[in-house]
């Protein structure tokens, strides 16, 4: 096996470990989620992936990364609602997190179908 595509998947199994770990606890987790999503998203460029897969998970890790900032950002000036004196309409900056990492739960769940799915051939072959 060619060193990079060992490399492709280790990459996207610990990104994957990664990823489960920190939806434990999405608030503390959010750095190993986002960590996780960056190993996935690096893994499927070291695999030669298409496109449009590349893409998907480069935006799915953009997303993350914008929530997650504007999450660290917001927790740095003291929050939102209540007696933080921002509106609770400044939350709408996390959004993207939330968005991000269904992008790629979802990614997740059809690669690991993909996958069966040719595993499943090859054995009837």
């Amino acid at each position: 096996m060619k060193s990079r595509i060992l490399w492709s998947r280790i990459l996207k199994v610990a990104g994957g470990i990664a990823m489960l770990l920190g939806t434990l606890d999405p608030l503390e987790g959010s750095p190993l989620i986002l960590l996780g999503s960056g190993l996935v998203a690096l893994g499927m460029y070291l695999g030669g992936k298409d496109r449009k897969t590349l893409l998907y998970w480069a935006w799915a890790f953009i997303l993350i990364a914008v929530g997650v900032g504007a999450m660290f950002a917001l927790s740095a000036i003291g929050g939102i609602g209540g007696k933080s004196g921002h509106s609770m309409w400044w939350g709408i900056l996390i959004l993207p997190y939330p968005a991000g990492w269904l992008m790629a739960l979802a990614g997740g769940v059809a690669g690991l179908v993909r996958f069966s799915r040719t595993k499943g051939r090859a054995a009837h072959a």
